[in-house]
């Protein structure tokens, strides 16, 4: 049953099982809505909660704990918010903070509309107020990418009892009950120092004192990201699927410790190890999946390097053309 944000009461009505719920050694128990609205994000029934991750988000909504959520790219930071908040048919709404990204648009403006044919000035509300009087979940993506001027009016709210003062409205807007405050970043607030993240800011340390909960979500042990790899590409569940997909995890990890070592300049994540199994199962060949996913984002000079990891991991040279390829 789904329902619109106003049919949904001040605060949320049943509570869940955590353990039950999100498959993690838990005995506690949740606050989460009964019914649904639009803004629900859809239910990922293969995602796989990290513990301390997903204890971290829960205490966000539990308690009202404004929680950022650090990582390298690709590890699933922001989804998963949006599978949590699934599962407690919680609101949630996603904003990314690139360059783009205005106080305007965070705040609102006037903007001229037609009232019984004539031509009026009306207040059009940002997200940032919009979200704050609705029981909504509001994320802010790379928020270590953010403007300055921006970051300085998403400061305002990150008080628990954080209210916000629309200057052009004399008005102060008070935060709904269920309103709940996350972000996620590649960075600490400290800048890019891997070199991975060129764009990325240095986050004033009063703000990012205003963080309750700053947890890490980085790459998966072995076991755990076959398993979840597999999960989302059933056509690898087999004794042979499940050694191919262990074969490229085992390479991934060889990119990202290429990557500490100072070797290699490009990182994959589980996003591109999904990836290069789903272009494996159109392109029904693995070595030219993985030149299209990933070989062909590398730098040339470290191509030879990769190809090592390749051999290392399959046994066998890297083809500079596929043998055959099948899109049926």
């Amino acid at each position: 049953m789904s329902a619109s944000l106003s049919d949904l009461p001040a605060r949320p009505d049943v509570t869940v099982s955590v353990d039950q719920v999100f498959n993690i050694d838990a005995d506690i128990r949740v606050p989460a809505f009964s019914h649904a609205t639009p803004y629900v994000p859809d239910l990922d029934e293969t995602y796989r909660f990290d513990r301390e991750t997903t204890l971290a988000i829960l205490a966000g909504f539990a308690y009202n704990r404004r929680v950022m959520i650090q990582g390298y790219h690709g590890t699933g930071k922001s989804t998963h918010i949006e599978q949590v908040a699934a599962r407690l048919n919680w609101p949630c709404v996603r904003v990314n903070l690139d360059s783009h990204i205005s106080r305007i648009d965070l705040i609102g403006k006037d903007a001229i509309v037609l009232r019984e044919g004539k031509q009026v000035t009306e207040y059009r509300p940002g997200i940032l107020p919009w979200a704050l009087q609705s029981p909504v979940a509001l994320v802010f993506d790379e928020y270590d990418a953010g403007r300055p001027d921006v970051m300085f009016v998403i400061q305002r709210v990150l008080e628990a009892e954080g209210k916000m003062t629309l200057l052009d409205q004399n008005r102060v807007v008070r935060p709904h009950p269920s309103f709940r405050l996350f972000a996620t970043a590649n960075t600490v607030g400290l800048g890019d120092v891997s070199g991975l993240y060129h764009g990325t800011q240095q986050i004033n340390q009063g703000q990012m004192d205003r963080w309750n909960v700053v947890t890490q979500l980085n790459y998966l042990d072995h076991a755990t990201e076959c398993g979840i790899v597999t999960a989302k590409c059933p056509d690898f569940d087999t004794d042979d699927g499940r050694k191919t997909i262990g074969r490229m995890v085992s390479l991934a990890d060889l990119t990202r410790n290429g990557f500490m070592a100072g070797d290699i300049s490009t990182v994959m994540s589980p996003r591109t190890v999904i990836t290069w199994a789903q272009n494996a199962s159109i392109f029904g060949d693995v070595s030219f999946a993985f030149r299209v996913t990933f070989l062909n984002k590398c730098d040339e000079a470290e191509r030879s390097i990769i190809g090592e990891y390749y051999q290392r991991c399959f046994g066998e040279e890297l083809a500079e053309s596929p043998a055959s390829v099948s899109l049926i």
